[in-house]
């Protein structure tokens, strides 16, 4: 909506995990060395958790993209799988030749028989489980024992697990105990202070093609960092509103008021105090009234050229 008035190539705040907008931030380049040692150790189960919001998908998606050509990356995204689901999904992904009527026991085998040929192959498989707090407990054992297939010299697989934190606390149930003490690495995403954000917001609307002066100041960063809690999704949610509110009153510096407005708006942000902030209701008022003076403009010129070529 607001591209033409910022000239962008593209919305800089979208909510979709675009490798594009990758920055160098230090919690995810911390994050993704951990897992490029762990990979290259080679055994064991990695494990990378934070809250919601934090970056994760992104993280994995980074991650699945840098792997070396003799890497084979299997990807679960939605792992809530039952162990019968999660054999299925790890088969289609290996590219196993599923046949009708297969027991578990033949299609474990034929996924270990397919391990080995990617094995001799010269290909390492890492199998890679995005929101993996939602794994049922007898999957996470499945699991562990896929984890049991090696040669004499490595191991067959290698599983990467992307979590919120209640994974931690899953963990510490002993009846996966075992699975607990084969994390040979782990990383915890922590949340962006506000000068991380000053960069993180400067760089996104870059990569989006934006070549003006600061939209940001200095002192909205800071309130747009307090109110996301430094989670890089709300500061997406509210970078956007905020600029959506400054498209609509046809200025072209964001302002605190946008700010604040677009925060008020925000179901899960740290709301400002009542005496401080603008009500969820005017970020609204404020789009239509835009909105309303935008197709009043149009139509007026429409009339003019009408009335000339009459």
């Amino acid at each position: 909506m607001y591209q033409q008035h910022f000239g962008l190539s593209q919305l800089p705040f979208t909510l979709t995990p675009n490798t594009q907008f990758f920055f160098g931030l230090t919690p995810h380049v911390e994050a993704l060395q951990v897992l490029q040692t762990a990979i290259v150790n080679g055994e064991g189960f990695i494990k990378v958790t934070g809250e919601v919001g934090t970056g994760k998908t992104l993280i994995c998606r980074k991650l699945m993209n840098d792997l070396p050509t003799n890497y084979h990356c299997a990807y679960v995204p939605n792992p809530y799988l039952t162990p019968d689901e999660l054999r299925w999904a790890l088969a289609a992904e290996l590219g196993v030749l599923l046949t009708e009527n297969l027991n578990q026991q033949q299609l474990t085998s034929l996924i270990q028989s397919r391990l080995l040929e990617l094995n001799s192959q010269g290909f390492k498989v890492i199998l890679v489980l995005d929101e993996a707090q939602a794994l049922p407990n007898n999957s996470l054992e499945t699991l562990r024992l896929f984890t049991n297939l090696e040669t004499e010299s490595a191991k067959l697989i290698q599983v990467v697990l992307f979590g919120q934190p209640e994974l931690d606390k899953r963990l510490q149930d002993p009846a996966i105990r075992q699975l607990k003490q084969r994390i040979t690495f782990s990383y915890s995403l922590r949340p962006l202070v506000w000068d991380e954000i000053k960069a993180y917001l400067n760089y996104r609307l870059s990569v989006a093609g934006y070549q003006g002066k600061g939209l940001f100041s200095d002192k909205d960063i800071k309130l747009i960092a307090q109110a996301a809690r430094g989670i890089p999704r709300l500061v997406n949610v509210i970078a956007n509103k905020a600029m959506l509110l400054c498209y609509a009153e046809g200025r072209a510096q964001i302002s605190t008021s946008h700010c604040r407005a677009a925060i008020a708006d925000t179901e899960d942000a740290t709301h400002l105090s009542p005496s401080n902030t603008i009500n969820a209701w005017v970020f609204f008022i404020l789009i239509i009234s835009a909105s309303l003076t935008c197709l009043y403009i149009v139509d007026v010129d429409w009339l003019a050229v009408l009335s000339e070529s009459i």
